[in-house]
């Protein structure tokens, strides 16, 4: 058996091992004709990776010593992967060509520093798949508009499965109002599923897109259809921050429980916080993306659950006092 064969041939198990032990004990040999059928698999594991050999001569297996054995494996590893190693470090000579053919495409000239402008949804979203090739530790995701494009949402979930895999982390900021669009709500209750966590948040935020805090996609345009990159590091570290306190401001949804149909208490929860804030009925409908009908019904249902004449009264009670108490 050549040595790179007895490194690639797996451990013995516990049985092999034991039999090993037994074979030690009646003297180091085993005649090859009293091998049963029921130890063949185990007397096969031990001559694979050395720890018999056989003795043809003598009819017999005899044990080898496990220290030599273990040396011998262990300077057959080593010389595979000094192999391994300057074979790798061929690699970036042998894909040169490709290297250059790539940098050099139009729209890659301005790779360091300020910003690049990239026009065109599907450029965008090949540049977020670049991105996401290149950077995969960490992805972050400001996403506001409310309902997101059901026609991505596919790609979207497969695209969050592989960066995860690759042992990323991702973290996403939707609007409040991304709670009342079954399909988002499904597409987010998969992602948590997987391990990507998504908030909401119901103050006004800006789309951007951070990998790894080095770079940023921001728009440049107010219809999402030209984008800036981002790889100045004093900028990426601005947006860094404001992300991060936009996230401890999001609020954890169970998207779960509003893709199994529990959308109505969600709804009434925004409603009355944001009333409790002393919003307007017509800045909460433009906060959640409702219209002022939709948003008034909801705040009539919690005038006659809070038993409330006004809406002052009623954004009173939602804060914990009732009406006619004073903070003496």
């Amino acid at each position: 058996m050549t040595e790179a064969a007895m490194t690639e041939a797996p451990l013995p198990d516990a049985d092999a091992r034991e039999l090993y032990r037994t074979i030690l004990r009646e003297g180091g040999r085993l005649p090859i004709a009293e091998v049963s059928a029921q130890d063949a698999r185990s007397v096969r594991q031990l001559t694979d990776v050395g720890l018999l050999t056989p003795r043809y001569a003598d009819g017999v297996y005899s044990v080898v010593n496990p220290r030599a054995v273990g040396e011998r494996i262990g300077a057959g590893l080593r010389e595979e992967g000094a192999r391994l190693l300057a074979r790798a470090a061929l690699v970036p000579e042998l894909i040169d060509d490709l290297t250059k053919a790539y940098d050099a495409a139009p729209g890659r000239e301005d790779r360091t520093g300020g910003a690049r402008r990239i026009t065109g949804m599907g450029q965008i979203r090949h540049l977020i798949s670049q991105l996401a090739d290149e950077h995969h530790r960490e992805a972050w995701a400001a996403q506001p508009g409310g309902a997101r494009p059901a026609a991505h949402m596919r790609d979207a979930l497969e695209h969050t499965r592989r960066y995860l895999a690759r042992g990323g982390t991702m973290r996403t900021i939707y609007e409040a109002s991304a709670r009342l669009d079954a399909p988002t709500v499904e597409y987010a209750a998969a992602s948590a599923r997987l391990g990507s966590p998504i908030r909401t948040l119901a103050a006004p935020f800006r789309r951007v897109l951070i990998f790894d805090r080095r770079v940023a996609l921001i728009p440049a345009a107010p219809d999402n259809t030209s984008a800036a990159l981002v790889e100045d590091s004093a900028t990426v570290a601005f947006l860094v921050d404001v992300f991060e306190q936009q996230w401890r401001q999001a609020e954890g949804v169970n998207w779960s429980a509003l893709a199994a149909g529990a959308t109505e208490p969600a709804v009434h929860d925004q409603i009355g916080r944001l009333l409790s804030q002393g919003l307007t009925q017509r800045t909460i409908a433009g906060r959640l993306g409702l219209s002022e009908r939709t948003v008034a019904g909801h705040i009539s249902r919690l005038r006659e659950l809070y038993d409330a004449e006004t809406l002052f009264q009623l954004g009173w009670q939602m804060r914990g006092a009732r009406p006619g108490e004073s903070d003496g």
